[in-house]
């Protein structure tokens, strides 16, 4: 989420639908909890602790008086299930920053986009008051239709769904695949995929899918497991056998 928040651009940014500045002077503010929740339900975004916003939009650091015990309080209430049902960070999704010649000491914390399956991402155990969602600088309550559109829109997640992020779409053997799609044209001549790229083909049946991480187009444990090379797929399925 670099592209969310660069220290280089500090004094170009503004409070949008993916930024949000807090003074935090007093410790970790409850409002924290509205944003986290509202950038987790929409597209992600960052939360900076120690700046304040001036009337014309600007920010203006006020700097944060211990940021280690906050820092502390943040892991401490964020893994705490009464207060938020799910933490979506890592210890890298939290930086400080040393700022202008006062050195006033700001906490930049990304949030990423909670999966579909996570959502709804709520606070104080409340999943219909708790829940947030992001419109332009502004967090606001889910309404109860929304919240159910979120549960609905959960889907089950089953092992073969799995994206293996870290292995390129180009590992699978396409001999294979070709081999499989000429089945699929003997079977059901004239089907729409037979339209398809090789990429779009694997996307459409499940064999590969668009990573979270990182946008990029991965092979599914499904798709490794029917089109990748034999050394592939026993490196991610240790117990794999071909009977």
């Amino acid at each position: 989420m670099s592209k969310e928040f660069n220290i280089s651009h500090f004094d170009e940014y503004r409070e949008d639908n993916r930024r949000e500045v807090k003074k935090a002077n007093g410790g970790l503010p409850n409002s924290l909890w509205d944003t986290y929740s509202a950038f987790a339900n929409c597209y992600g975004g960052v939360i900076i602790l120690g700046v304040k916003e001036e009337e014309d939009g600007s920010w203006r650091t006020t700097g944060l008086k211990n940021a280690a015990k906050l820092r502390k309080d943040f892991w401490d209430t964020i893994n705490n299930p009464k207060k938020v049902n799910l933490n979506l960070l890592s210890d890298d999704d939290i930086q400080t920053y040393t700022i202008g010649a006062d050195k006033n000491v700001v906490m930049v914390i990304h949030v990423p986009m909670a999966k579909r399956e996570q959502k709804p991402v709520y606070i104080n155990n409340d999943i219909f008051n708790g829940t947030f969602r992001r419109n332009f600088e502004g967090d606001y309550h889910c309404t109860r239709l929304q919240v159910k559109a979120m549960l609905r829109d959960q889907t089950e997640r089953t092992m073969d769904m799995e994206i293996l992020e870290k292995v390129s779409i180009e590992d699978l053997n396409y001999d294979t695949i070709h081999g499989y799609r000429n089945s699929h044209r003997t079977l059901k001549e004239g089907h729409p995929f037979e339209r398809l790229s090789d990429r779009e083909y694997l996307r459409s049946i499940g064999a590969a899918a668009i990573s979270h991480e990182d946008g990029e187009l991965h092979p599914t444990a499904a798709g490794m497991l029917m089109f990748g090379n034999e050394y592939d797929i026993v490196r991610h399925f240790p117990e794999y056998f071909l009977d």
